[in-house]
Formats: structure tokens, sequence, C-alpha cells
């Protein structure tokens, strides 16, 4: 895995360094091989019997495919819970990788579908006893592989840092990199980007369209005692960011980066002169080809983004 990669981004934010780091090289083209090799890790560790154990998981798309490949590698059976938001490309990819991938269709009371998933894995737990659930919202060995290599991997790639992006999904790689930072380089400021319309921090609901940023229901996972600011972004505003880079930087950059990054620009009139920032990139644009970077697709949900 690929644990240094910056690109410097300094137009965001004029006169500083912006340091973006690309987490989309990996193996499995994100952030989320971290998360994925340490819960499959636990899993061997905590004593469970393979290739006999059924493993399932919750995933909005990346840590999918990541998932599906370690799995894959090892020999293990996995089923995928995925939704409508999950691009058509990211479940091929899953099922190409040999998971079951079922898509949940009902939406939970806060109008998304990370609940709904929740339950349809509950009644499979029920049903199987040899089915067991990693659990990425609770279990911590994803933000603890993320607090030794993520989290690790900016502080000694950059040095001294003045402020830190992080994007907010199941907040694993939130609340790794949070806790390094905290132990490491303690006058950080953490800035932790969300979506408009995700009750992670506890914003009012509302549909959301893209994946990987927001959830529909606070992790267990989440702790905000190392968090300095919660920034909420349009997703409308996160998509325009994504098209404008691709257009005019050549950078072929996911939903999520593409919220960072507004979070980082929209900040940069309060980010006194000559600081350091670094912002994380789950990963890239390829697998959003069809959404994020289709006129169709766009101007059917924000028609003023298109021609932007």
């Amino acid at each position: 895995m690929l644990d240094d990669l910056f690109i410097r981004l300094d137009q965001l934010v004029p006169g500083s360094s912006v340091f973006l780091k690309l987490e989309g090289l990996n193996p499995a083209g994100s952030v989320k091989l971290k998360t994925a090799v340490a819960l499959v890790t636990a899993a061997e560790e905590s004593g469970l019997r393979f290739p006999r154990t059924h493993l399932i998981e919750s995933t909005s798309g990346n840590l999918g495919v990541a998932l599906a490949m370690v799995c894959a590698a090892k020999g293990y059976p996995l089923t995928l819970v995925t939704d409508p938001n999950a691009t058509v490309r990211t479940r091929r990819l899953m099922a190409v990788l040999g998971a079951e991938v079922v898509v949940i269709e009902t939406r939970d009371a806060h109008g998304g579908f990370l609940q709904s998933r929740i339950d349809y894995i509950g009644e499979r737990l029920r049903a199987d006893p040899d089915l067991h659930w990693l659990n990425q919202y609770a279990n911590p060995a994803g933000p603890q592989a993320h607090r030794d290599r993520t989290g690790r991997a900016v502080v000694e790639g950059i040095g001294r840092l003045d402020y830190a992006f992080i994007g907010a999904g199941t907040t694993g790689t939130l609340m790794g990199c949070a806790e390094y930072l905290r132990r490491h380089s303690p006058a950080t400021r953490i800035v932790a980007v969300d979506a408009v319309g995700s009750v992670t921090f506890g914003g009012p609901a509302a549909r959301r369209h893209l994946p990987g940023l927001g959830t529909s229901r606070r992790p267990e996972i989440l702790d905000t005692k190392n968090i300095d600011e919660v920034v909420l972004i349009s997703e409308a505003d996160s998509v325009e960011m994504c098209r404008t880079l691709a257009r005019e930087r050549g950078l072929l950059l996911g939903g999520s980066t593409g919220t960072v990054l507004c979070a980082v620009q929209d900040a940069a009139k309060k980010i006194p002169e000559g600081s350091v920032v670094v912002a994380i990139s789950p990963d890239f644009g390829d697998r959003y080809l069809e959404t994020i970077y289709d006129d169709a697709w766009v101007a059917d949900r924000w028609p003023d983004v298109v021609g932007h």
C-alpha cells in the first residue's frame, strides 16, 4: 500500500502550502484498503474459523471493493450489502472479485439507506450462525489502521502541519488520523468535513446522492474529542469542485475529495498566510464517470452545476 503520495494545490489557499494526500493509487483504488485489511485481520485474530466463516459487511462502495480483493486473495466467502447510491461500476467490481452483492433499495427513517442495510445484515445473522459481521461502524480495528498508517504518513511526509481537513464517512479515517495528530502534532487544527444532509454530527437528515461521506446513522466509533471543527458542504458544491478540477487542473477525483477541497477553499480567508494545510483524498474519479462526471446525471440533480 502506498502512503506517501502528495500533490500541491496551493491555489486553494493563496499564500499557504496545500498538500493533497492521494489514496487512490492504493491497489484497491482507495483509502479503504487499509480498513479492509484491518477488519479481516481482526476477524482472523478473534478465533473465527476460515473459510467456514462467511463474512458480511455494509458498504457504500470503496470498502466493498477493498474487502472483495482481500477476501478473494484469502479464499473467504463475502457478502457486501450496498444501496443504489453506489455506482454501477463499483457494484460490478465487487461482484467480479467474487463477492455476493446485495442492493438495498428501502430508505431508512432518515432518508438514507444505512440503517436499512444494517437491518438486512441483522436478518442474515439471525438466519446463519456461520455469518460474521465485520461492522466497520463499531470495530476499533478501522481507526487503528488509519492511526498507524494514514495519520503517521501525513506527519512523517509533511512535518509541520497547521491544518488537517479529513472527510467523515464511517469516520474510521478521521478518527485514526485525529488520534495520531493529537499525539504527534498537537498544534494541528483538525477539521472534519461532512456532507449536508448527514446526521453524523447531529445535523438534520436530508436525501443525499453521493456515496462516501455522510451517514444516516451516527457511527459508534465516532468520538469528537480530537476534532476542532466540523464543516458541512453541499453535494452540489462537491460535484462542482470535482468537475472544475478535472477541467482546469487535469485531476479526476472522487466526490469525497471534492467535498474536502471545498472545505479547504471555504476556509482560505481564515487560514493565516504561510500555513501548511493537508487534505485527504480517499479515491480518484474513475468510478464516478457515470455520475459526478456525467452531464445528464448531474443536471437531473443540480441543474446549475452543469455548464460551470
